[in-house]
This record gives C-alpha cells, sequence and structure tokens, in this order.
C-alpha cells in the first residue's frame, strides 16, 4: 500500500466536512482590520470569534511599534537557533520582564505555544516519571505525551477527587521507578471558559510529592488582579512550578514562554528539542512582545474594559436563560440542543441574517444533540454589540425551540 493512499481513501474526522463547508464553516476568510467588526465573504460582520482579548492587535502603539521594529530589524534578525548564533540582549529583556510580571525567578522564550508545550513535557519527563493530566487537555498537551515512554494517567475533568486518587496510582509507581511526577492542567480551558481547579490541586501537595504544570494560554493577561494569570486569580502562585503563558490571546501577537525558577529553566533551554533546533524568535516580535507586556502592566484599562464587556455579555446571556457552563473566564460557551445540521443552520442564519460572526461546536467534538457556540468579547467590542448580539441569540434560540430550521433555509448544511 502506497502512503498517499490513506490521503483518498480516508482523510480524518474533520476532512470528512471539507466538500461541504470548507471556505464557510471551515476555513472562513476574515478580512480587514482587526477589530470587532470585519469582512467576511463581502459583508461586514461583528466578529466574536478572534482572541484578542486586550484589544491590542490594531492599538496604534502596538501597530507603530511593530512597523519600527520590522524596518530597522527585518523579519530575518537574528538567524539561527538562540544557542548558536539567535542569542540577543533583547530576547533577555523579555525573558526577565516576563517573569517578573508572573512572579517566577526565570522565564524562556517559545518561537509558538504549541511547539514549545509538545517540547517542554518532553524535557521534563523521562520513561521513570508519571503525568497525570486533566481529561480536557488542549491538543499541544496531547501530544507533548505521546513522546512520553513512561506512565500517563488521565482524571476526569476537574475532578480533584479523582485526580487524588490517580496521584495515588502514579506514587506507587515512583516509590519503584525512582522518577516523580507532573501533574498537568489549564489554567483557563479554552473552549469551555471553565477554570481548572488550581486552588485544591495545589493543596494536594501538602499529601502527595508532585510538581504542578499550568498552560495559561487563555488565562495570562486576563485573568487576576494585575493579569499575571489564573494561578494569580487563585493566589496560588508559589504552588504552581511550570507556568506555560502564550502571546497569541491577550498579547495578540506570535510565540510564548515557560517560566519557572532558574535551575529549570536553565535545564530546560539545553533540552527543549523545538527550540535547540528551530530559529529564534523574530526581533520585531520581541521587540513588540515588550511593548504589548508594557501595556498589560501599565495600562489596566484594557483589562478593565474586557472585563466590562464580559460581565456585560455573560449576565445578558444568562438573564435570556442561556446556559453558559461554568464559565470563570472572557471565553463564553452558549449552549443549545440541536443536530449537528441544526448547528450549522444557526452559524448561516447568525451570518447571513444577523451578520454575527462566531464559532460553533458540534458532535463529535461536543455530545450528541450539544450545539455549543462559544463567544470571544474583547476590549474593543461595545454595549451596542452585546446588546444586539443578545437580542440576536434571543431569537435563534426561540426558532430552534420551535424547530424553525428546515429546508425553508436555504443553508449550507453540514451533516
Amino acid at each position: 500500500m502506497d502512503v498517499f493512499d490513506k490521503c483518498n481513501m480516508s482523510m480524518g474526522p474533520l476532512s470528512q466536512y471539507a466538500y461541504q463547508g470548507e471556505g464557510y464553516y471551515l476555513f472562513p476568510k476574515l478580512e480587514g482590520e482587526i477589530s470587532n467588526k470585519m469582512i467576511f465573504q463581502g459583508k461586514e460582520m461583528l466578529v466574536w470569534s478572534i482572541n484578542n482579548y486586550l484589544g491590542l492587535a490594531n492599538h496604534p502603539e502596538v501597530r507603530k511599534i511593530d512597523a519600527e521594529a520590522a524596518k530597522e530589524w527585518g523579519l530575518a534578525y537574528p538567524m539561527g537557533a538562540r544557542m548558536m548564533s539567535g542569542q540577543t540582549s533583547m530576547h533577555e529583556k523579555l525573558e526577565d520582564e516576563l517573569a517578573a510580571f508572573v512572579g517566577r525567578e526565570s522565564a524562556y522564550l517559545l518561537n509558538y505555544g504549541y511547539q514549545g508545550m509538545v517540547s517542554i513535557i518532553n524535557a521534563m519527563v523521562d520513561r521513570k516519571d508519571v503525568i497525570v493530566y486533566d481529561s480536557e487537555a488542549h491538543a499541544c498537551i496531547i501530544d507533548g505525551m505521546r513522546l512520553h515512554f513512561g506512565k500517563r494517567f488521565v482524571y476526569p475533568h476537574n475532578n480533584v477527587e479523582k485526580l487524588e486518587r490517580e496521584l495515588g496510582r502514579a506514587t506507587r509507581i515512583v516509590e519503584k521507578t525512582g522518577g516523580g511526577i507532573l501533574v498537568i492542567t489549564e489554567g483557563v480551558y479554552g473552549m469551555t471558559g471553565g477554570l481548572g481547579k488550581l486552588d485544591k490541586i495545589v493543596a494536594l501537595k501538602k499529601k502527595y510529592n508532585f510538581r504542578l504544570f499550568i498552560d495559561d494560554a487563555h488565562g495570562f493577561g486576563t485573568m487576576g488582579p494585575t493579569g499575571a494569570g489564573t494561578d494569580e486569580h487563585f493566589g496560588v502562585q508559589d504552588g504552581v512550578d511550570l507556568y506555560f503563558g502564550t502571546f497569541a490571546k491577550a498579547m495578540a501577537g506570535i510565540g510564548g514562554f515557560i517560566a519557572s525558577n532558574k535551575n529549570v529553566i536553565r535545564y530546560l533551554r539545553y533540552n527543549m528539542r523545538s527550540q535547540v533546533y528551530a530559529k529564534s524568535l523574530p526581533m520585531p516580535m520581541v521587540v513588540g512582545s515588550l511593548k504589548r507586556l508594557k501595556m498589560l502592566r501599565e495600562e489596566p484599562e484594557h483589562r478593565e474594559k474586557l472585563w466590562t464587556i464580559v460581565d456585560a455579555l455573560q449576565g445578558g446571556l444568562r438573564k435570556q436563560g442561556f446556559d453558559l457552563g461554568e464559565s470563570g473566564s472572557p471565553v463564553t460557551p452558549v449552549i443549545l440542543h440541536g443536530s449537528v445540521g441544526e448547528g450549522s443552520h444557526v452559524v448561516y442564519d447568525l451570518r447571513e441574517n444577523y451578520n454575527i460572526f462566531c464559532t460553533v461546536v458540534v458532535y463529535p467534538v461536543v455530545p450528541k444533540g450539544i450545539i455549543l457556540i462559544r463567544l470571544i468579547p474583547t476590549a474593543v467590542h461595545t454595549m451596542e454589540d452585546v446588546e444586539y448580539t443578545v437580542n440576536a441569540f434571543a431569537e435563534i434560540q426561540h426558532k430552534l425551540e420551535n424547530k424553525l430550521y428546515g429546508d425553508q433555509l436555504k443553508a449550507k448544511v453540514v451533516e
């Protein structure tokens, strides 16, 4: 059998929708300035699908710094991997400022968050060690664990009682192997907006010997009194041993970082294969990230505006009777009930008749009968945007309940 044959026989679970939904439901093109309103298929849309939490993507000061840095440095400098020829004092400055902001001794830059997470896990554990992780861990965590030759145990999402049971199993194993235990969870779960129970997990350290690693991609810059993350929100920064954040969300950029004590970061610098053998983060991205981080620290009004919109949107939807799950973050999941076909009708209706662009998730990502529409509020949304969206969703809910989504609505249905 030719390895290419699988491309014709079975293209995977998502690609089954390619011929019906590509360009509309899958791989849609949002065009124009990144903001609360953008262009989709020639029409202006109110967009609730972009993780531009603090509205920095097109902030004039950010755009100015990005442009100046690109003009001064170009996109090539520095050339080579950090270890060989790609090291600069600006990279070190950003790492020092990130570490200070999230309350750690040291930090190290990552070219991409996904790539970095995979490499961190690979570097931190060996076959003697045991990983214990949440069942709703992000794909980057799952892919990182696939490189692990030792044991790994999963516990049901946010079920601390079951986590403790798995810690007991892990403890018995490492007592024989001489290894250690790494618990991996998330600060904010990006699909549901729920928070990892960091306070309760940290409390288990009194009984079990393990290190705690959190992926806080959606919490960095949005959660906590200063925006330093979900562990700051819970007041357990000292109990989180490895803190992972990305620039793709609140900082509206590219890249990420890992923060911990100096010895651990020094070890990772020399052992994260995805960073050792990859070109250094280009200078404009480093300079731009320094500016964004400065704004995170010194201009809390961006985060305050975000939460004003979050509270208004979530409060308005809940007042209308919508189920938002257990979101404790800006991520706003609206849980509706209907088939996959009805889910595609809902999206089509929102885009074509209400000019609202948002993300929909249906089976098999969520259980059958569930339609999850994920809204991402940002600091550039307005109260008028919120009011319009809440009213639109009330009408959508009415149509679903009364089975009005059918042939009379000429939607591009993905079945």
